[in-house]
């Protein structure tokens, strides 16, 4: 009796255990099924291997080959400036290095406009394109927004001085003082010594670093030397043009200028003066001219 049972447990252990093993390939070739299927309705994402950072890179550091990989990128998403060779990154080389001009998180693609060129450094000349001079403008707390600005901003450049006496200015405003924009949309380069552009802290600076054309440059140079300049931070998203701008104090208070009065024409007097000793005759005469 005790033969038969242990028999028939044996049995019916084996034959739980198929049906499990039987249950196990079916749910497995369901799966397979599904990811086949799967596969063959998902889009197929054309990529492209290009240089990414291996970890995270802070303004000034060296770019090397121990600081790039590649890695597959959807080649529809890929942005502009990407480095998809070697070549392209190190194009001298790997000893020549590049610098690291915009700090990069791990795994962020390595753009050509967040670092230097081949062996340039980080410095203001890596941000100044063909035809482009850097020009320092003093500023305080109150010209220089607070010490809001940071490299990378935009900025209007205003003047504040006077033309001096004898110009036709003054005949309308008693000081001859005025505001003038006269230069728009310049980018910093630089806050003091510091050309990062990461910088978030506001800090008063004492000079700005300015790109602009060597007819700018003179301008602003003799622009500082007759008056005093003041900046004004432009919008990041600000894309408008501004116009010409000038208040005088007049404009500024809303006061007419005074009409001035033409004087009369003096009447035009001819005469012959005649000597008699010591007496001086007068004798008015008509006027031939």
């Amino acid at each position: 009796m005790r033969f038969v049972f242990g028999l028939v447990l044996i049995l019916g252990i084996g034959l739980a255990g198929f049906a499990a093993y039987m249950a196990k390939n079916y749910i497995d070739g369901y799966q397979r099924q599904l990811a086949h299927a799967r596969q063959q309705t998902a889009p197929k994402i054309e990529t492209v291997d290009v240089y990414v950072a291996t970890r995270d890179l802070k303004y000034g550091e060296t770019l090397g080959e121990d600081t790039v990989r590649l890695t597959p990128f959807p080649k529809q998403s890929l942005p502009e400036g990407v480095f998809a060779t070697v070549e392209a990154l190190f194009p001298d080389g790997p000893t020549i290095k590049r610098e690291v001009l915009r700090s990069m998180s791990k795994n962020e693609v390595v753009l050509a406009n967040k670092v230097t060129r081949p062996g340039e450094d980080a410095g203001i000349t890596s941000r100044l394109d063909a035809g482009m001079r850097a020009f320092a403008i003093k500023v305080d707390a109150t010209s220089g927004v607070s010490g809001f600005l940071r490299p990378g901003d935009l900025v209007d450049v205003y003047w504040t001085g006077s033309t001096g006496r004898g110009n036709l200015r003054t005949e309308g405003d008693s000081t001859g003082e005025f505001t003038k924009m006269i230069e728009s949309r310049l980018k910093l380069i630089a806050v003091d010594q510091s050309a990062d552009e990461d910088r978030f802290e506001a800090r008063v600076a004492r000079t700005v670093t300015v790109a602009a054309t060597p007819q700018q440059v003179a301008g602003l140079a003799q622009a500082q030397a007759s008056g005093r300049l003041t900046l004004s931070l432009v919008g990041a998203l600000d894309e408008t043009l501004s116009q010409v701008i000038e208040v005088d104090q007049r404009r500024l208070l809303g006061l007419e200028e005074a009409a001035v009065e033409a004087p009369e024409p003096t009447k035009e007097e001819c005469v012959i003066r005649t000597r008699r000793g010591s007496e001086v005759v007068v004798t008015p005469i008509p006027c031939t001219n």
